[in-house]
């Protein structure tokens, strides 16, 4: 590298850390100022989008679902009122396979633009500092995978920008990602209907699957962290 090349890499590089601080203050400002007003009156319209998207039938509501939570819309919007607007149309197995369908397409979308549309400018803007996006292990993939999706934390559609900047197969993304996405979505679907119709039982049972839910994914999150810590023997 020539000697001039690395103080103008080090400025750039400072200016960038500041940008993010900076943003980041903003952020924290604008919270503090009225954000819990603001994402109040956001939960609302969302709210309110979904249900005029749900007025407009069964296609309209999932092709939505198909691609707005690649944006940052949440899949919860979508799940909760699902069963309650097409439950007496589609049935709920007609819902949940309806759901399954646009979950899927949605998270193949998400992949695509995280892996091909997104990659080669995020790879040439860091390249600039002279670092490279982290590739996983083909043999952590599948771990991996499933580590992220089910530990809280980042929204489900970073949790796919993320498998998709790292390379992981496509199919290994996918598979594990639906399943896990659709045990969740049969307790938010059947409580969500149950909750419509005053179906108690119909509602204490979608509690139960999301509840069981949480508990396999605190155990194979524990176990796995227990496999990953060990020493080699």
């Amino acid at each position: 590298m020539p000697p001039a090349a690395a103080p103008r890499k080090g400025l750039l590089l400072k200016l960038a850390v500041l940008g993010v601080v900076g943003l980041a203050a903003l952020a924290a400002g604008a919270y503090a100022w009225g954000g819990k007003m603001l994402l109040a009156a956001a939960k609302v319209w969302v709210v309110r989008g979904v249900a005029a998207i749900g007025d407009a039938g069964p296609w309209a509501f999932f092709s939505a679902m198909a691609i707005l939570p690649a944006f940052g819309c949440p899949l919860l919007v979508f799940a909760l009122p699902a069963g309650p607007i097409f439950a007496d149309r589609l049935g709920l197995a007609g819902v949940l396979a309806a759901y399954g369908a646009a979950a899927a397409v949605n998270m193949t979308l998400t992949y695509w633009i995280a892996r091909w549309a997104l990659r080669p400018w995020i790879e040439r803007l860091i390249a600039r500092f002279g670092y490279k996006i982290p590739q996983i292990n083909p043999d952590e993939q599948l771990e991996i995978t499933l580590l992220l999706r089910i530990t809280p934390g980042p929204p489900f559609f970073v949790q796919s920008y993320l498998l998709g900047l790292g390379n992981v197969k496509f199919f290994t993304y996918l598979w594990v990602s639906w399943i896990i996405v659709m045990v969740y979505a049969v307790g938010f679907v059947v409580f969500g209907d149950a909750i419509m119709h005053g179906k108690a039982g119909a509602a204490a049972t979608g509690v139960s699957v999301f509840i069981a839910a949480v508990i396999i994914a605190h155990l194979v999150r524990k176990h796995l962290g227990r496999g990953r810590q060990a020493p080699p023997s």
